[in-house]
């Protein structure tokens, strides 16, 4: 895979830490409320709750998508709240999204597909295609390089969903339900992919309603009820 865009943040700052976060859309009711909790870097959680629970909401307050209405969020040590709008995009290219709809582009091949955020940084062809190519290979989609994301499988478009979102190996994954449209068979495979990419060093927060899945990978738990975070099942997060 490619080397970091940029250097991880030295010190002991937290990869991720919410304070008091609430969030709500427009003048609708808060849909996340006094949400506190850390992230390691280097760490691996599960953040789980039932479908309106807000899981993907508070993703999205992670990857800049939307701001909090109340509370303070820092990454790497740096307040994104009151940063600056010059600087969260430096700041987006050090986390990698694999979305739920996936958002793949069908008019481009499985190679190209998974090059894009390094194409749309500037990088030419020739300085990754190398990177790409084992990328795709790691992921289990040496074979299908040139095949359109219609001639993959449910599990195959995962992997180059993945393989997209960690090309610029960023310092922290997000994944948003990333097993929910295949088998038990895959979505292991898929767990395991983001097993590696922990190991590698890589900060990783993976949404799933999926508690059997999520009880089988043993990874630490962030459990959503109703927009805050609650204890589950005696294991959790840096809370």
């Amino acid at each position: 895979m490619s080397r970091n865009a940029e250097p991880y943040p030295a010190g002991d700052a937290p990869a991720l830490r919410f304070a008091d976060v609430a969030m709500r859309y427009g003048h609708g009711p808060d849909v996340l409320r006094d949400v506190s909790f850390e992230l390691e870097p280097g760490s691996f959680h599960f953040i789980t709750g039932a479908s309106g629970a807000g899981k993907s909401s508070l993703l999205k307050l992670i990857y800049l998508a939307e701001r909090p209405s109340a509370g303070r969020i820092e990454m790497f040590g740096q307040d994104v709240v009151r940063m600056a709008a010059a600087e969260r995009p430096r700041l987006r290219r050090r986390i990698g999204v694999v979305y739920q709809e996936l958002r793949l582009l069908e008019h481009l091949s499985a190679f190209d597909n998974a090059a894009l955020p390094l194409r749309l940084a500037g990088h030419k062809p020739a300085e990754y295609r190398t990177d790409v190519a084992e990328l795709l290979a790691w992921v289990g989609l040496k074979e299908r390089m040139d095949a359109r994301p219609s001639a993959l499988s449910g599990g195959e478009k995962q992997r180059l969903a993945i393989a997209r979102a960690v090309v610029a190996r960023p310092h922290i994954l997000l994944a948003d339900e990333p097993t929910g449209n295949v088998d038990n068979e895959q979505a292991m495979r898929i767990v395991r992919l983001f097993s590696e990419l922990n190991r590698l060093g890589t900060t990783v927060l993976v949404a799933s309603h999926d508690e059997e899945l999520v009880a089988r990978a043993g990874q630490p738990v962030l459990h959503l009820h109703d927009g805050r975070l609650i204890p589950f099942g005696g294991s959790g997060g840096s809370l």
